[in-house]
């Protein structure tokens, strides 16, 4: 597209730009270097999660100089400015991973005021770790302006002896070292090896379950999501997606547009296919609320029950995101999808086209074992599955992926919190057979809705990681697989049944069916519950404690304010 002017008579923009009372405004811009013309065009926030926590985001500044040079060809000006990121890799395990999920609010309410406060007229977000990536499509879905989405690329794997490895093996190599499974060499070793360049996770972790999202839902370039972080090819398509937002501009197409509730449909979908993370079912929803559609756990969950798991995928697979790349990359796994009938190939993208027109040019690559088509699944169903019973009337998550058995029923031992668990899971203090309960560690009750990756990890590096079941109000990391099921609600802190369980009462388990039951009949709950009392949180100031007045429940995404519904002006139309 030839840059060109625009006509900026019902942008935002024109707020901060246009007319004498305007001076002072401008007097701003000239001050940064930038002349009469660039001060007269689109602005374009370009936001990236830069920042030096993670490997996850080294590369996301680099990146953004690409989007830059593309607006700016495409007549539009860039306006650069970072935000947080919470990394969770590093965050796992210790207090700190009550920032995680929290970090997601954060990240999309600054991006909103950075955003307002400038009056930007469109946006292109670059994102790296878990949380950022949903945080930054909510803010575009928030604001309604011209968007597009890209992923900073994930890692390229490590080798130790032979082999692939990524995070999760150092985590889980903790376990193997407290079980004698694995020396203190080997393990320094191995986490020296594990993560050698930059780039997000690599397994089908949250970071590459939302990346294949992005581009499933419809608000980042074809293929984007794939590349490596180390690779120039991202460069080319920050490029792109600099170019791309200034047509969305043009053709005044925004995320609304787009993400309609088949778009939603879309992106669950991809989810199950890939047996990807389980907190895609709480960002989903979250995303939904920004505009105002309904789209909570259970109408997730009834997508993964229909959709067949196609991608053979860590954790519970044996590749990895670059093999993915490698293959043709997420257009590989949607032409899959598309031509089983599992995808609407009529949604609109930030391309330009329709899902299906971005696909008409993708032949599916028979010459490889990481995809299959839909005619020979892994399994039938995705893996991911819902779950609903008297242990959880509000729902709850479990990645199947790789599981054989899909049945589990044992006797509660029950901790208030995951470092009590991790302790005890350490210490080997527990009975094989048994169903570990962690609880307050909700959106409310921890607060912040910890994952337990520590915890889980350290059950399969102990060698029982399939003979233990474990059930939490909190979440899963996407590299957490057995039977650990997380976002059980009404979570612990509200007085959810979870919070009556006792050490030794059976909980009984059916992935297949979808069910999660506490056996103790209502009486006894009942009795139990005159005598609970929700503990106090010891977080009485900062963001900890307004996060927790609130949040609402895992079910409809863990959300703080009202969304699309009690919107009354969208900032895109100011």
């Amino acid at each position: 597209m030839s840059a060109k002017p625009f006509d900026k008579s019902k942008l935002p923009s024109r707020h901060v730009t246009e007319g004498p009372s305007r001076a002072p405004h401008r007097s701003y811009y000239y001050a940064m270097g930038l002349t009469e013309e660039q001060i007269h065009r689109p602005f374009v926030g370009v936001v990236s999660c830069w920042n030096e926590a993670a490997p996850c985001n080294i590369a996301l500044m680099r990146q953004a100089q690409s989007v830059k040079t593309g607006v700016d060809e495409a007549g539009g000006t860039p306006r650069e400015f970072c935000t947080i990121t919470v990394t969770d890799g590093i965050a796992m395990g210790h207090q700190g991973m009550k920032s995680s999920l929290v970090s997601r609010e954060v990240i999309a309410d600054s991006i909103e005021l950075t955003m307002r406060g400038h009056c930007y007229d469109a946006m292109v977000g670059l994102a790296g770790c878990d949380k950022s990536l949903p945080g930054i499509m909510m803010s575009m879905l928030r604001l309604n302006v011209p968007s597009v989405f890209m992923y900073g690329g994930s890692i390229l794997p490590g080798t130790y002896k032979g082999k692939d490895v990524t995070v999760q093996d150092v985590f889980e190599g903790v376990g193997m070292h407290s079980a004698g499974r694995m020396s203190e060499d080997d393990l320094h070793d191995l986490e020296c090896v594990a993560c050698p360049s930059a780039g997000s996770c690599g397994g089908q972790f949250t970071a590459n379950t939302m990346a294949c999202v992005s581009e499933a839902i419809g608000l980042a370039l074809p293929g984007s999501a794939g590349a490596p972080a180390p690779y120039e090819s991202r460069d080319h398509y920050g490029s792109e997606s600099g170019k791309a937002v200034m047509a969305l501009v043009e053709k005044n197409l925004r995320p609304r547009d787009i993400c309609t509730r088949k778009a939603f449909e879309n992106a669950a979908t991809i989810v199950a296919a890939t047996g990807g993370s389980t907190n895609a079912a709480l960002h989903l929803p979250a995303m939904a609320h920004e505009i105002g559609i309904d789209f909570d756990l259970f109408d997730v969950a009834e997508i993964f029950k229909r959709t067949p798991y196609i991608a053979d995928l860590k954790p519970g697979g044996k590749y990895i995101a670059k093999d993915v790349y490698d293959i043709g990359g997420v257009p590989q796994i949607m032409k899959a999808l598309l031509d089983g009938g599992f995808m609407d190939g009529d949604c609109m993208t930030v391309s330009g086209k329709t899902l299906g027109e971005n696909l008409e040019a993708v032949k599916f690559n028979n010459d490889q074992r990481v995809v299959r088509p839909t005619s020979d699944p892994i399994t039938k169903t995705g893996g991911v599955v819902g779950l609903r019973g008297s242990c959880a009337p509000e729902g709850a998550i479990v990645k199947v992926a790789g599981m054989t058995k899909l049945q589990f029923r044992g006797p509660a031992r029950c901790f208030d919190c995951e470092e009590d668990a991790f302790a005890a899971v350490e210490a080997r203090q527990y009975k094989e057979g048994e169903v570990i309960v962690i609880r307050y560690e909700g959106p409310r009750g921890g607060p912040g809705m910890r994952e337990m990756l520590s915890t889980t990890a350290a059950l399969y590096g102990q060698g029982v990681g399939d003979k233990m079941a474990l059930i939490t109000d909190g979440r899963f990391s996407g590299a957490t697989r057995g039977f650990c099921i997380g976002h059980v609600g009404p979570e612990a802190a509200v007085g959810g049944p979870i919070a009556l369980i006792r050490d030794g009462d059976m909980i009984s388990i059916d992935a297949e069916v979808g069910t999660l039951d506490l056996e103790v009949d209502a009486e006894e709950l009942e009795r139990r519950r005159k005598d609970w009392k929700a503990p106090d949180n010891p977080y009485q100031s900062g963001v900890l404690r307004k996060y927790a007045e609130q949040v609402g429940p895992a079910r409809f995404g863990a959300v703080t304010h009202a969304g699309g519904k009690a919107e009354v002006t969208c900032y895109a139309d100011i």
